[in-house]
């Protein structure tokens, strides 16, 4: 199976009838400029659908993209810093707490994003835990490998898993293309 066809739907600062029509959702969290946006769009093989910004925190609602006329891919505000202020950063805090831990929407998966060259940060580790606390299906996708030497990026993967213990753990590329077909493959079995 495959991503045939994908459209943005909405942008959501609170709680919404579409996420309650009855089709799964995935949701891809992490921190804020690790790529979830970049990944959505390699995913769905359109580099327009999702909107990417250097500028951390650019995404500050859930966004809503409707895949295959089946189901949605969620793309959630990033966590950790982001250029707003402080009252800005508790309500997207907020927002994410609520739709992940609160809702009562049917996630099929939680895709957790892990910058691959940094590694996991204690924001990574505290939402990782939430998500495992709240009995999430979680796929950790470690992002930015081609930021990593070649001969390294097996051992920086081994460090990662150590650290975040037995989840799936996808190397990722987006602008390299590396690992699109397994997250798929995972996403829509």
């Amino acid at each position: 199976m495959k991503i045939d066809n994908a459209k943005f739907i909405k942008g959501l600062v609170e709680s919404d009838e579409i996420l309650f029509d009855g089709r799964k959702q995935i949701a891809f969290i992490g921190r804020s400029n690790v790529g979830k946006s970049s990944i959505i769009n390699a995913l769905t093989n359109n580099k327009k659908l999702a909107i990417t910004s250097s500028t951390p925190g650019r995404t500050q609602q859930i966004n809503v993209f409707l895949i295959n006329n089946d189901f949605y891919l969620i793309d959630l505000p990033g966590y950790g810093y982001a250029k707003s202020s402080k009252s800005g950063r508790k309500r997207i805090q907020e927002l994410i707490n609520w739709y992940l831990f609160e809702s009562k929407t049917e996630i099929k998966f939680v895709v957790l994003l892990i910058d691959a060259n940094i590694g996991p940060t204690n924001d990574d580790l505290d939402m990782l835990q939430n998500l495992v606390e709240t009995k999430k299906n979680i796929i950790i996708v470690a992002n930015k490998i081609d930021k990593i030497k070649k001969s390294l990026v097996q051992k920086q993967i081994n460090h990662i898993r150590d650290i975040v213990g037995p989840h799936t753990i996808i190397p990722f590329s987006a602008e390299k293309k590396q690992g699109i077909d397994e997250l798929i493959s995972i996403l829509l079995a």
